[in-house]
């Protein structure tokens, strides 16, 4: 019983650590960081901090100020125009690049996996509630 509980322990620390820390960045040369993606709530540098510089809803370099540069519906740096010239890029530590985040359906090399597609479609929500929406997403 001890060999099957250490077993699944191991397993889901091997899941946990295993994952790829995906971040966000901006701006006409993709040069803006603008956080971790699929980070903790409480890592410094996630989106879903809602207290830090990128999960903020009052920072300049968040997704989720809504009058921002990177975060609202009229800026085309945001993810949230759907005719942005620039949205963000997502990449990993290794800089291989998993899409933009962006709500344009129609932009090639969009990120089409479940986290992307459900901020873009939720974002307003998100803007509104990013600690809640962090819970609903990843708890």
């Amino acid at each position: 019983m001890k060999l099957i509980i250490l077993t699944s322990l191991l397993f889901f620390a091997t899941v946990a650590v295993g994952q790829k820390a995906l971040h966000l960045y901006g701006g006409q040369n993709q040069d803006v960081y603008l956080g971790c993606l699929n980070c903790s709530d409480i890592d410094i540098n996630s989106i879903w901090n809602y207290i830090g510089t990128y999960g903020s809803n009052i920072s300049s370099k968040s997704i989720w100020n809504d009058i921002g540069t990177y975060g609202s519906d009229i800026s085309s740096y945001s993810p949230f125009n759907s005719l942005a010239s620039y949205p963000p890029v997502i990449v990993d530590k290794d800089g291989i690049f998993y899409g933009y985040l962006t709500t344009n359906d129609l932009k090639s090399k969009r990120a089409e996996f479940k986290l992307a597609l459900t901020i873009c479609k939720y974002y307003k929500d998100i803007q509104k509630d990013v600690s809640g929406w962090y819970k609903k997403i990843f708890n």
